[in-house]
């Protein structure tokens, strides 16, 4: 049976958050996780909430991710559901439903 939503509809209902980066890429997932590092670039402990020095990874969380930021370098906006950072690369805006 065909989905006769719109893509807009679809990412609204479908996705818990989207990501969108300053040069028009958006990724849209199921969920999130801001993830910390080792200082030798190992894996240290996962968290909900965005810090200077962790990355952000979309589900699924499996070696197919959706996407995963460098490192935040800059906090430039947070508010419920949003937030706004930048990293070594990019910068981004978080929506969360």
């Amino acid at each position: 049976m065909e989905d006769k939503r719109s893509e807009e509809e679809k990412i609204l209902n479908d996705y818990k958050c989207s990501l969108f980066r300053s040069d028009g890429l958006k990724k849209h997932s199921t969920d999130y996780l801001w993830i910390e590092f080792n200082e030798d670039g190992t894996f240290k402990e996962k968290h909900k909430e965005c810090a200077i020095g962790r990355s952000l990874i979309l589900a699924p969380f499996n070696p197919f991710f959706v996407w995963q930021t460098t490192g935040v370098t800059e906090i430039i906006e947070e508010k419920e559901n949003y937030t706004k950072f930048r990293t070594k690369n990019s910068e981004y805006k978080l929506i969360i439903k």
